[in-house]
């Protein structure tokens, strides 16, 4: 079993807590107080008094004295409620500082530090052990969150009987790559490379013994990833784990910002209108687990564009189109289009962008496609999302 620790960060301010939750609970058991105590007064203080008008002295006597003991029993259950009342705010505010830790761990797990040596060609594109890598920064909210680098038996225990599809361009395909390399032995890694470096092609994989499914689907644009969700809902079979990602053939062969974000959103409304009802979207509620076929909706990531180094781009054409200008105009159809979770949207960003400036020009050769350090991180950073969102 794998863990990540979860820390508990202290608080003074009150305020942080979820301003609907708290209160909300704390009228509700207002409320229950007040309508025992009016029970109490309706069920035997009004009847005894009615009662008590017309009976005589000695019936009287014995009213009174059950009177005295139904308020006996009102004045002794009343603080018992406050207490419950207490109990469970202190739970409330509890649960509320778990899932606000959990948020703050989700958010720092880009914080990727790199150590990385450049070595040229691009078939040594998403192999990183040959200079170096990369590793968790060491400040202190970030050792507190004790994120997984992740060996061979670990991957394979998390992605045990998944199904994993990655969709999307070139950066896809290097994602897969290092995912592979994660969970395959060297051996078996040297003979699929060529199959997965063959250009502008599927390609799917089965891991045996763990019964891991994993497919590469070749959609460099994002109505091909529009088609590929229309094809899950055909066939009534969504992946446990999906990971998306397209923009820069659209940014080269298309060049308009503005068509990019009307693909975005027109994806963002597919999704959440096919993928299983069962997660929400919008909640920040702990996901379903991982692995042994657990999944009942998928977990999706958008793999972001990385930087462009336009001196470095290899072609006249991309030097002329790729520019940061009008990469920066793709970002914001991106971030506007409400297709990322921060903006309450389906997916989960794998930033891409962040993890390649980090890593720098060193870590590229063409200046669009980086070398393995930068996708391995990615791929961390996507499985231990995974497990903070199974725990």
């Amino acid at each position: 079993m794998i863990y990540v620790n979860i820390p508990t960060f202290e608080s003074t301010n009150n305020s942080n807590t979820n301003p609907t939750l708290t209160p909300n609970f704390h009228q509700m058991l207002r409320t229950l107080q007040f309508r025992v105590l009016a029970a109490c007064v309706v069920l035997f203080v009004v009847p005894m008094a009615m009662a008590g008008w017309h009976l005589s002295r000695n019936k009287m006597l014995f009213f009174s004295g059950a009177l005295f003991i139904t308020l006996t029993v009102c004045v002794h259950l009343i603080p018992y409620l406050a207490s419950i009342s207490t109990s469970s705010s202190s739970f409330s505010s509890s649960s509320v500082l778990v899932l606000e830790n959990r948020f703050i761990c989700i958010s720092l797990l880009h914080e990727i530090v790199f150590d990385v040596k450049p070595i040229g060609g691009i078939e040594n594109l998403g192999v990183s052990s040959n200079y170096g890598g990369w590793n968790w920064s060491n400040s202190a909210p970030v050792v507190a969150c004790g994120f997984e680098n992740f060996g061979v038996s670990d991957a394979l225990d998390m992605l045990k009987g998944s199904w994993v599809v990655v969709a999307g361009d070139s950066q896809a395909r290097l994602v897969v790559v290092s995912l592979l390399s994660l969970v395959l032995g060297s051996e078996e890694m040297d003979s699929i490379r060529g199959d997965l470096f063959k250009r502008h092609s599927d390609y799917q994989i089965v891991i045996d013994g763990i019964g891991m499914k994993l497919d590469f689907r070749w959609a460099p644009y994002v109505m091909n990833l529009t088609d590929l969700m229309v094809e899950f809902k055909r066939n009534k079979n969504f992946p446990d784990v999906l990971v998306m990602g397209a923009g820069l053939w659209h940014m080269l062969h298309v060049t308009n910002s503005w068509d990019y974000g009307v693909s975005l959103r027109l994806l963002r409304d597919l999704v959440v209108s096919l993928v299983p009802a069962s997660r929400e979207f919008d909640t920040h509620g702990p996901g379903p687990a991982v692995g042994s076929n657990s999944i009942q909706s998928p977990h999706l990531f958008w793999l972001g564009m990385p930087m462009l180094i336009n001196s470095m781009l290899n072609t006249e054409k991309k030097r002329d189109k790729m520019t940061n200008a009008l990469r920066d105009a793709y970002d914001k159809q991106l971030y506007g289009s409400k297709l990322l979770h921060q903006s309450g949207g389906p997916f989960l960003l794998l930033n891409i962008l962040s993890l390649s400036w980090k890593c720098g020009t060193m870590c590229t050769d063409d200046g669009m496609h980086y070398h393995g350090a930068v996708y391995e991180a990615a791929v961390h950073i996507m499985l231990n999302e995974l497990l903070i969102e199974s725990r």
